[in-house]
């Protein structure tokens, strides 16, 4: 059915939703609880995940949703966690024209990908340009090189696009190959000893202080099937000329090298010496999952997700103000999803509505990609994810972020949705930081389930100058210690945004018929194999 027509047969559903309404009381409250300094952070592991934890599920039983999970609320997903001993753990680089040592934290982190507590380490140093396989762009930068006990040095991003070939790896905007997180999978499959990866603000799409802070607290990864390498880290881009100095070689001509089909792997002729030592253990995390079961018999085993990540950065040990509240990452999210499940209560759906908290995104989607994995729910009957992070805090706009949405039936439900709304989509921009790839949406969009996350409105109502001011100022905030709720914010566009989530969500579990990927989304082929294997 052609996608127009899908949306013409859901748009009776699509008004029907205007009348669940979100209430700024509830999100605020659970704003300001879940940001306070009493749940420390809503640490991974730590006593105020635990906090954390048990005040969703309390929410969402009080609320009256039934557990996701048989009779729990909780989906355990267990989890390592891994913190590098700083002072005990060293690499020293030898064999060039000096040997060198860089200071951890202000030059390089690094840890064990493998969960290992200690490592001794002696591999010889490749460039391996942007370390990406990508049949699709035809282009493969590891040209058959056996990685095998290497450490592979490679840069943050994508190839960039050229005048002959503007869309190549997405054009402007960042593609899944340009991740970390795929680089440390690829090298894994490779069977390379260790990854360091070379961060500049402009590849990274974020500063050095964002991997320091991340990458000096205990940092996590799923316990099932752990075997990463034995090193993965970040250096400084001017850690990495010196290093690449000392090898002989100019890491700039490298780059533009990197940036040719033809570009062949690069022997720097460095060892990596030292010994990797961590504190490991294992640590027993949980997503919350509420459900409102739908109303309809024919279609109430089919399910609407909406996700928002509860988990921050957690408490650290030392002096001044050591608690990561991230009040807009994510307490913004999470309380709008309790906010949204209240409503929805006093007005169910044709399908059942799951309200989803998931854990340990900051370490990489942990609780997504582990659901993803065991779904509470048949994804081949899970409509929609629609994911929420990091708010609007600022006022409200005349528009809504759906970047994203576009790869599905989801996009055209969406226009219509805002329309209802007195509401325009606001415009796309290439996505810089790869935005589609390093939120919880994306790993149900790897499963095949139709997923993107609501963003923000640009065009606000009042002071555009000034509330784009304060807007922009937020990145100076992110993961930093002054992510704090403010009492005088303007929630307005907040309630507005997850306004739009729930009535978009409505939509879609009161249509005739679940949301569908366009042609040829290699997403969607997940989907389209999934379905014909369930036929079968």
């Amino acid at each position: 059915m052609r996608m127009t027509s899908l949306v013409a047969l859901a748009l009776p559903a699509l008004l029907a939703a205007q009348t669940v309404k979100v209430e700024e009381t509830a999100l605020r409250s659970h704003l300001a609880f879940l940001s306070d300094d009493l749940l420390e952070g809503r640490g991974t592991g730590q006593r105020g995940g635990e906090l954390t934890m048990r005040y969703l599920e309390t929410r969402l039983e009080a609320l009256g949703l039934k557990p996701g999970n048989g009779a729990s609320f909780r989906q355990p997903v267990q989890i390592a966690g891994i913190k590098t001993r700083a002072s005990e753990s060293t690499l020293h680089f030898t064999g060039g024209k000096e040997d060198l040592t860089f200071s951890f934290g202000d030059q390089i982190v690094f840890a064990s990908g493998s969960a290992k507590p200690e490592a001794a380490f002696d591999a010889p140093l490749v460039f391996v340009g942007y370390g990406a396989v990508a049949p699709e762009e035809k282009w493969d930068d590891y040209k058959g090189l056996d990685c095998r006990g290497k450490l592979l040095v490679m840069l943050v991003n994508d190839p960039q696009p050229t005048p002959e070939e503007p869309d190549r790896f997405g054009g402007k905007s960042l593609t899944y190959y340009g991740r970390w997180t795929y680089k440390f999978e690829e090298a894994k499959r490779r069977g390379a000893a260790g990854v360091l990866l070379i961060h500049t603000d402009a590849s990274a799409t974020y500063s050095w202080s964002v991997v320091q802070n991340s990458w000096t607290h205990e940092r996590f990864q799923l316990a099932e099937g752990i075997g990463g390498t034995d090193l993965q880290g970040w250096l400084t881009n001017e850690a990495a000329k010196k290093l690449f100095a000392a090898a002989g070689q100019d890491l700039d001509q490298l780059r533009a090298q990197a940036e040719r089909r033809d570009f062949q792997p690069v022997p720097l002729h460095l060892k990596a010496e030292g010994r990797v030592r961590c504190d490991v253990r294992k640590v027993d995390q949980a997503n919350i999952a509420g459900v409102v079961s739908g109303v309809d018999a024919r279609l109430k085993d089919e399910v609407v997700i909406y996700s928002a990540h509860w988990d921050h950065l957690g408490k650290a040990d030392g002096a001044g103000d050591q608690i990561w509240n991230g009040a807009v990452d994510n307490a913004s999210g999470t309380a709008a999803v309790l906010a949204m499940a209240e409503a929805a209560v006093r007005h169910p759906a044709k399908r059942s509505q799951m309200f989803l908290l998931v854990c340990a995104e900051e370490q990489g989607l942990l609780g997504s990609e582990a659901y993803g994995q065991h779904p509470l729910w048949p994804l081949a009957k899970t409509a929609a994810n629609l994911n929420l992070d990091s708010l609007n805090f600022v006022g409200r706009t005349r528009d809504i972020g759906t970047q994203g949405s576009e790869r599905t039936s989801l996009g055209a439900m969406a226009v219509v949705t805002a329309k209802a709304m007195g509401l325009d989509i606001a415009q796309a921009e290439p996505d810089l930081g790869g935005g589609y790839f390093r939120s919880d949406h994306f790993s149900f969009a790897k499963v095949g389930v139709p997923a993107f996350s609501i963003e923000p409105g640009k065009a606000f109502l009042k002071d555009q100058a000034g509330s784009m001011a304060k807007a922009k100022a937020y990145s100076k905030r992110y993961h930093q210690v002054t992510d704090e709720y403010d009492p005088a914010w303007d929630l307005s566009g907040m309630v507005q945004q997850a306004q739009f989530t729930l009535n978009l969500g409505n939509a879609v579990a009161n249509a005739p018929r679940l949301p569908t990927w366009k042609a040829g989304d290699p997403f969607g082929r997940t989907r389209e194999h999934d379905g014909a294997t369930a036929a079968r």
